[in-house]
């Protein structure tokens, strides 16, 4: 199949690109989101993440770079794809972007479907407290990350101290597990299998609220919350509250005693504070 890429960083497409080629599929483009919605200012980095997929595209690809949905059905139209393909997109496309291929669209989420469906699957698994989280190969439809299931697995853990770089290579290697079967069955046009409606949780973007520690809360939630903005940060920062009258960012925290941690108390209990700093800004 002639095979459209959508992805959110150079590491995406790569691993995309590399996974349709060894099982005989022909990557024809890049599409790249700049902004988080369509017609959206460019988000913080997204330079810095565009010229990474710059500097590691293969000779002869297009990026396209839309800024919106308008033109991106017929720009797509051009290149006479059979699918599209799609992982890390935080937009919803419209049919006419899912009519722009042969066979429509495909997309690779990190969660087990239709749990947390959504562009943070991740983050509300590490929220809530999950030990582990799967991936889900599914048909796109115009909303978000409802289409009937193409290959799913689970069973990657998710650790007390977990963060990107060492769980992505893990969720990579069932990505390019899935995959082939993914794309054999939607190549010979099998519909699917439909989602079950247990358990189905949309996800969506963190309330500002939760980057602020409320000792009300149980020492669970805390300290799940802790995880959470660490891991949204790849460690280099977490949720700010009020310690001893002043405002510190809390980096890891522990639900056991820790030599040499301060213990707070919370809603329930107490929490150990084994990482914090001074907030850079003021805790209102």
């Amino acid at each position: 199949m002639r095979i459209v890429l959508v992805s959110y960083s150079a590491e995406g497409f790569a691993h995309l690109h590399r996974v349709c080629e060894e099982a005989g599929h022909t990557p024809v483009a890049y599409v790249h989101s700049r902004s988080l919605t369509p017609r959206g200012p460019s988000r913080p980095g997204a330079g810095e993440v565009v010229a990474g997929i710059v500097g590691s595209i293969p000779a002869g690809m297009d990026l396209l770079l839309p800024g919106s949905t308008a033109t991106l059905a017929h720009t797509l139209l051009g290149y006479e794809a059979d699918l599209l393909l799609c992982y890390g997109f935080p937009w919803r496309f419209p049919g006419s972007v899912l009519r722009a291929t042969r066979l429509g669209a495909v997309n690779v989420h990190t969660s087990l479907l239709p749990r947390y469906r959504g562009p943070l699957p991740v983050h509300w698994a590490i929220r809530n407290g999950d030990p582990e989280i799967g991936v889900s190969v599914h048909w796109m439809d115009e909303r978000f990350d409802t289409g009937n299931l193409l290959a799913q697995e689970g069973g990657v853990p998710l650790p007390d101290d977990v963060l990107g770089a060492e769980l992505f290579p893990v969720l990579n290697q069932v990505i390019a597990r899935l995959l082939p079967t993914a794309l054999a069955r939607a190549a010979a046009g099998d519909p699917g299998d439909p989602q079950s409606a247990d358990g189905a949780f949309y996800g969506g973007w963190m309330e500002p609220e939760f980057s602020r520690i409320d000792w009300a809360h149980s020492a669970r939630d805390i300290h799940n919350q802790v995880r959470t903005v660490r891991f949204r940060t790849s460690g280099k920062s977490g949720p700010t509250a009020t310690l001893d009258g002043g405002g510190v960012t809390v980096l890891r925290t522990s639900l056991a005693p820790v030599d040499g941690a301060v213990r707070v108390e919370c809603g329930d209990g107490p929490l150990w504070l084994m990482d914090f700093s001074p907030a850079e800004t003021p805790v209102a």
